[in-house]
């Protein structure tokens, strides 16, 4: 018997599309009559907010970046997390919502531990930082040509984030495509994300129909 798909996760490098997905499936899933909380990760939480002006380079004077290494970007987005879960995604699904997150622990897990000196060995801690968060009952992985991620980055406008370098993109692109390695517990929809909005967004709405 198919389980119905409430707590629904996009994830993606940047520029794979995540945040325009999470509104249009919002929307055709609203158009089914079904109520649909949309949120996303760093949130705009005191947490989240902290993460958003490291991540844009937009501290106050005095405070650079740098100084934010992966253990300490790894804490703050489990903190960030585990108040999200907390103060949104736990209380809407007990309210009986639909859930889409853009992003969640995999980027946490994929990001953190590619910026880490060491990814084999980081990877567990991260892992362990985000044991007690619920799980997704799916995720989709965009999955993108780094060409196309960085082509869209350059459209969208404004000065790279942090982890925007290409070097690093391209290393992201990979792992992404092996995200089922990161969360081997979890079921992952891995969907072309390089095609139109439409036919994504189709994709997208297909495997949440089809096991609902």
């Amino acid at each position: 018997m198919a389980t119905e798909i409430r707590f629904i996760v996009l994830e993606g490098v940047d520029g794979s599309g995540t945040t325009t997905q999470l509104d249009a499936l919002a929307t055709r899933l609203r158009a089914d009559g079904k109520s649909v909380v949309t949120t996303r990760e760093p949130t705009s939480g005191l947490v989240g907010a902290l993460l958003r002006k490291i991540l844009e380079g937009k501290l106050d004077a005095g405070e650079v970046s740098k100084n934010f290494d992966w253990v300490t970007l790894a804490l703050l987005f489990a903190a960030d997390r585990s108040h999200h879960v907390n103060s949104v995604i736990r209380p809407s699904l007990e309210q009986g919502q639909i859930v889409i997150c853009d992003r969640y622990d995999l980027s946490s897990r994929i990001y953190q531990s590619e910026t880490a000196p060491n990814p084999h060995t980081a990877l567990p801690w991260v892992c362990t930082l985000n044991d007690n968060v619920p799980r997704p009952d799916i995720t989709f992985v965009l999955d993108v040509a780094a060409e196309v991620a960085e082509k869209r980055r350059a459209q969208r406008g404004g000065p790279p984030e942090l982890f925007e370098q290409t070097a690093l993109q391209r290393r992201l692109v990979n792992a992404y495509a092996e995200a089922d390695r990161y969360v081997p517990n979890d079921r992952l929809v891995h969907v072309p994300g390089d095609q139109s909005i439409e036919r994504v967004l189709e994709l997208l709405y297909r495997a949440c129909k089809d096991d609902s």
